[in-house]
């Protein structure tokens, strides 16, 4: 019996999920926090079906899938206009870009959001390539909105826009190009793409890595953004499951390190220095995240750990917040954000997907942790 993804937790976890999946596939990113209620990022999906795909739950990564797909052919003409404008050497301005999140009926939000984020739309063609590997899916009914997607991200690529936590839109960050980068192979390498779609996603990736290479690293680790000495929490991913770069590469190792030495304390795991929402607590998911590059690294003993803290997270209930608060970077600013938007989101779906996630992975190691196949699958 596998040990994590049948754990108390695991289970409540899946059916967490499950159950709040709304009719057309979209995960709310958490049912009850003021700011979140009613919206489903690409991004946190994303993630979240690839969670619940490797653990079995096949049918709802799939509708979320669906929903991502009736999402962007809604918008076929919008993305073919980005495009051509851009192409044209006029790209369109941010609000004039795909947003980050959605309503549950696929519609955009009438409140303020910091919105345009290319990284969701990356991770969505990855999520959806991994999924169809583990499950044999077939990809065809998902093929317009995943050549839309590519056409839209060929363009966009280097763009600056805001991160995964919707701050610093002046900036093009190391963990989006990651994420854009991971899609654009994931479906090239599928043979989902026509020979000009195929040549221009690799082409882009290829622009990706190089550019990464020249300015998103620094003494040997990446950074947060393009020419930034600092790091960010979600550059983990970048390791595993994305599979940007190699988890056991010098680049891989030296981005571990600074991630542990800087922003894990007692295995959580801080977004970045200077961090100041809610306090700049630690996060579950990005413990997990740091679990997933430590195991595909080959390291499953800090994997474990690391799943341990993030477990200790969960309430009574055993719901998993977005972050905690023992160990605040900015405690002061805490309560500013309580008096905003009210307490911490919990629970937050993606916490508890990625959970799943480095539970799966940590079943799928315990025979023999050391298989090299299972760990290079592990980082793609």
């Amino acid at each position: 019996m596998p040990r994590y993804t049948a754990s108390p937790l695991a289970e409540h976890s899946r059916a967490l999920i499950g159950r709040l999946q709304t009719p057309e596939g979209a995960y709310p990113a958490s049912p009850t926090f003021s700011a979140y209620t009613g919206y489903c990022w690409f991004r946190d999906g994303a993630f979240i079906a690839d969670g619940m795909s490797a653990v079995g739950e096949a049918e709802s990564a799939e509708r979320f899938f669906d929903w991502c797909a009736a999402v962007l052919t809604e918008r076929a003409d919008h993305i073919r206009w980005i495009v051509a404008e851009t192409e044209a050497g006029r790209p369109p301005a941010g609000a004039q870009m795909l947003p980050a999140r959605y309503t549950f009926a696929g519609g955009v939000g009438d409140d303020e959001w910091w919105d345009f984020q290319l990284d969701g739309y990356g991770t969505w063609l990855w999520a959806l390539v991994e999924h169809t590997g583990r499950h044999g899916a077939d990809a065809a009914r998902w093929l317009p909105a995943i050549e839309l997607t590519v056409d839209y991200l060929v363009a966009s690529w280097d763009r600056p826009c805001y991160d995964w936590w919707e701050e610093h839109s002046e900036h093009v960050h190391v963990s989006t190009l990651a994420c854009v980068a991971a899609g654009l192979d994931a479906v090239a390498d599928a043979g989902l793409l026509d020979g000009t779609r195929e040549t221009g996603a690799r082409q882009a990736s290829a622009a990706i890595r190089e550019l990464v290479a020249e300015r998103g690293t620094l003494s040997g680790h990446l950074v947060k953004w393009l020419g930034s000495t600092a790091v960010d929490g979600s550059l983990a991913a970048a390791l595993a499951p994305l599979g940007f770069a190699d988890p056991a590469s010098g680049l891989g190792a030296a981005t571990i390190d600074v991630l542990e030495r800087h922003l894990t304390v007692n295995g959580g795991t801080h977004r970045y220095l200077g961090d100041t929402f809610f306090g700049g607590g630690q996060w579950p998911l990005l413990s997990c995240f740091l679990g997933l590059a430590q195991l595909a690294a080959g390291d499953r003993d800090r994997a474990v750990e690391l799943y341990d803290w993030a477990a200790s997270t969960a309430t009574e209930e055993l719901d998993l917040p977005e972050q905690v608060g023992a160990h605040l970077i900015a405690p002061r600013m805490r309560w500013e954000w309580v008096e905003r938007w009210g307490t911490v989101a919990t629970p937050l779906l993606w916490s508890h997907a990625m959970l799943l996630r480095l539970g799966a992975a940590l079943d799928a190691t315990a025979s023999d942790p050391a298989t090299d196949s299972v760990l290079e699958g592990l980082a793609r």
